[in-house]
């Protein structure tokens, strides 16, 4: 059976994760990801056609409460007084990255 998983793409893969594996990882990575995937692969051979499709595991429903509007005790331009910069009605912050 060929290698599902090449060199190359555990390369590309370090690559875009900004990873800088080593021959060794590389290769260690190739063999693990190539099983993986082989695995994956042999259970897509089971039958599965009378198997009714799950949606979720358990039964749950999610709860969920009404929104509920209240009226704010401060004023508006209280509010954007003491915002360290802001403009057009929008709160200005440093970038985080």
């Amino acid at each position: 059976m060929s290698k599902i998983i090449t060199t190359e793409i555990v390369k590309k893969i370090a690559e875009l994760a900004k990873l800088k594996p080593s021959e060794e990882e590389i290769l260690k990575y190739e063999k693990e990801l190539s099983a993986f995937f082989e695995h994956a692969q042999a259970l897509e051979e089971v039958d599965t056609d009378w198997i009714e499709p799950l949606y979720q595991v358990w039964n749950l429903q999610n709860v969920m409460r009404k929104d509920k509007i209240v009226k704010s005790k401060i004023s508006k331009d209280l509010v954007w007084c003491s915002a360290n910069k802001s403009e057009n009605w929008s709160f200005l912050v440093k970038n985080v990255l």
